[in-house]
């Protein structure tokens, strides 16, 4: 007999292994998902910034988060005002740049996080708006996200739930109200007033003022415990004499960011200390508004509004050295004793970059007449030009003014051989200084322009540059430019010199209308 056959081992069964693979692969991604949840959970707690990216799609499911850097700089100094660093806070930002969102909504539910005891009262200029921020916030706050991740750390009390105040099991507490709203009984830890002006009160002195008062004898008295509480206040500059000016001569911390840099910045993240430069011109949030956006809505809102709402430098609206009402009008300029022109020119023609201006004045006694502007952005050879054409336009021109700084120098030179009576101006002390020397002589009414309109209202061909004059003279200095402001100081300081030196007897120069003397050159530029 042959050997036994060894016993062949059972078969494994193989149609089970796919499930246990699969099943597997499903709790390593578990386990994979739990650990990425714990990383972003830890990360949102120890960080506003990644905690604002996590909980924005619970506010804004349909639209994604845009990052900028303007977005982790406010969270550092509202996480400085958490960590008791700073107590009192001034934001300045332009609209719709989300410094609601951020401030009044996300920053108190992330400090719930870690401190859900404390109590908050939030001020905005109306209950709508007070209580749509509230709103928001209890979304955060009762949303799946926010419960699934911390839910274990509080919850809201049923029996103090409404939609502008709810607390919690921990005494924490958010209250919204409106200005001039009663808090009385009311007080907190952290005091928040989110645009306390709207546009429209914010024109009207008495309600201006009564913001002001509200803040300064109500609600500055609602803090807890007022060497370590703190008080932030978010808006657009809307007033020189707004909340924001208030809180600027409290000696407030003041983040102010322009829709547009004006100056070469350097910002410093105060927990970071990160660093940004903003160059000249550059957009706060180009993935948003960039330059053509920004100068659209320049350009509908006007000077005025533009310059407080989206560059936080708001002006009096008659004007802060230059009033609108001081200008005087004349249909037809008298013969003048002598006519000078004055020049203000640029290094570039390209968008954004200084206007290049020139003025023609005349003189009769002691009042002067603008007879004619000329400013566009030109290039050196189009300056020269300019200056030439001027020149043949007025003849009677007794000299020519042009500021030594620039593109002047290389003006000078190439047109002395055509242009006479060119003198070059080094410009004496600041813009503000200059400017201060000849407001006596606009206010005293000894600064006259020619009347840009008809009595109808329809405007005069030839002088359509008169009202954009007026208007760029009144937002100095805080409007963006100023080169309107460098050339009327500049001819009127100097013939303000020549007049109480020069000898008695000058010749009469009689004129005919712009329209008249080149009508096709100043077409290129009459706008």
């Amino acid at each position: 007999m042959g050997k036994p056959r060894a016993a062949r081992p059972p078969r494994r069964r193989t149609s089970d292994a796919p499930e246990r693979t699969a099943a597997e692969a499903r709790r390593l991604l578990e386990r994979q998902h739990a650990m990425q949840e714990e990383l972003l959970q830890r990360r949102a707690e120890q960080s506003l910034r990644a905690y604002i990216e996590q909980a924005w799609p619970v506010l804004e499911p349909d639209t994604p988060f845009l990052p900028n850097w303007h977005i982790d700089l406010l969270c550092e100094y509202l996480e400085a005002v958490s960590d008791g660093s700073m107590s009192r806070l001034l934001i300045n930002l332009p609209p719709r740049y989300g410094k609601s969102l951020l401030v009044s909504v996300l920053w108190p539910t992330w400090e719930w996080l870690a401190r859900p005891g404390t109590r908050w009262l939030f001020v905005s200029h109306s209950e709508t708006l007070a209580t749509k921020h509230s709103v928001d916030r209890r979304a955060v706050l009762q949303s799946a996200w926010y419960r699934g991740r911390w839910g274990d750390r509080f919850h809201l009390t049923a029996d103090h739930n409404l939609k502008t105040e709810f607390g919690n099991d921990r005494r924490g507490l958010m209250v919204a109200t409106s200005v001039g709203g009663s808090v009385t009984g009311r007080g907190g830890n952290r005091l928040v007033l989110d645009d306390p002006h709207n546009p429209r009160q914010a024109e009207s002195d008495l309600q201006r003022e009564a913001a002001l008062t509200f803040f300064q004898q109500t609600l500055s008295t609602r803090l807890d415990d007022k060497k370590r509480d703190a008080i932030v206040v978010v808006m657009q500059r809307l007033h020189t004499r707004d909340l924001a000016g208030l809180c600027l001569d409290l000696d407030y911390e003041h983040l102010c960011l322009p829709a547009e840099a004006e100056v070469r910045t350097t910002i410093r993240f105060p927990q970071s200390g990160r660093t940004r430069v903003r160059a000249v011109g550059e957009p706060l949030w180009p993935a948003r508004e960039g330059p053509a956006e920004l100068a659209a809505q320049r350009r509908l809102l006007g000077t005025y509004a533009y310059t407080g709402q989206y560059q936080q430098r708001p002006f009096p609206r008659g004007g802060a050295i230059f009033k609108r009402e001081w200008w005087k009008y004349v249909e037809a300029v008298p013969p003048c004793e002598e006519i000078v022109q004055s020049w203000d020119l640029s290094f570039k023609d390209k968008p954004g970059s200084d206007w290049v201006v020139g003025l023609v004045i005349g003189r009769a006694g002691a009042v002067y007449y603008l007879l004619d502007r000329f400013k566009a952005r030109a290039s050196f050879s189009e300056s020269c030009r300019a200056i030439e054409a001027m020149t043949g336009a007025y003849p009677q021109t007794r000299v020519v003014l042009v500021e030594d700084t620039a593109n002047g120098p290389a003006v000078i030179d190439a047109l002395r051989h055509h242009v006479p009576r060119l003198v070059p101006v080094t410009p004496q002390g600041g813009k503000l200084a200059r400017a201060a020397a000849i407001e006596p002589l606009v206010e005293a009414g000894n600064v006259w322009l020619p009347n840009p309109r008809h009595g109808d209202g329809r405007l005069i061909p030839g002088r359509a540059w008169v009202d954009d004059f007026v208007e760029t003279l009144a937002a100095f200095p805080a409007g963006e430019y100023d080169d309107d402001v460098d050339a009327l100081s500049q001819g009127l300081n100097h013939c303000e010199a020549r007049r109480r030196t020069a000898p008695l007897g000058w010749p009469i120069v009689v004129l005919k209308p712009p329209e008249e003397r080149w009508p096709s050159f100043r077409a290129s530029w009459d706008r």
